[in-house]
């Protein structure tokens, strides 16, 4: 079973708008869908609990009494986790054995870049790195902008694949306050959107 981890230390880089898309768009390709919420804020869990039970089911963890995580789902075959900020030492270990997909998405700023380079060098330096694919996601980026630019480049440095570069629109923000994707509206509403997204996951669909 695929399991994508969504995941960088610095809190406010996208994970929870980059998780739900990517469930919704494995949901509407036919598969089961499990999405897991590792975050104290629970965005993508009350994303879920808002989902209109007439499209493509995308289900939380398993859980039994008290809380605890048991696994997810029977009869999932994809998985997406929403990570916390701050992942290191023992809970990002935690992740690298569970996880074979590692999205890592920031913004074009120096405070992203930063944390990104650091947190890129933990992932390379865990035993099971050679194991895990890692793929980076700008987020959040307008175009035609010095700020753009400097993020490309700073990609393009990196010992791990830029798969796409996600602009600035409210198009996520109004279909999240709704539990809804890209994918579940008219395509010609979000057309830009998708077109970005389609190198993201061809990357997925090979793994």
């Amino acid at each position: 079973m695929p399991v994508f981890a969504i995941a960088n230390p610095k809190g406010g880089v996208g994970k929870s708008t980059l998780a739900t898309n990517l469930a919704g768009a494995l949901a509407h390709q036919g598969h089961a869908v499990m999405l897991g919420d590792l975050d104290r804020q629970q965005s993508s869990r009350q994303w879920l609990a808002l989902r209109p039970a007439s499209l493509p089911a995308i289900r939380g963890w398993e859980v039994r009494e008290g809380g605890s995580v048991v696994r997810p789902p029977k009869g999932t075959t994809h998985a997406v986790i929403d990570t916390p900020a701050g992942l290191h030492g023992k809970r990002l270990d935690a992740l690298m054995q569970l996880a074979d997909h590692v999205l890592i998405p920031l913004q074009p700023s120096l405070f992203d870049i930063q944390a990104t380079h650091a947190f890129l060098a933990e992932l390379q330096a865990h035993p099971r790195h050679a194991k895990v694919r890692l793929g980076l996601v700008g987020m959040r980026v307008k175009d035609h902008t010095l700020a753009q630019e400097r993020l490309n480049e700073y990609l393009a440095a990196l010992p791990a694949p830029k798969l796409t570069v996600l602009r600035d629109t409210q198009n996520y923000v109004h279909l999240a306050a709704h539990g809804l994707t890209l994918w579940d509206v008219a395509p010609g509403r979000v057309a830009q959107d998708l077109a970005q997204w389609a190198p993201l996951l061809a990357w997925a669909a090979k793994g």
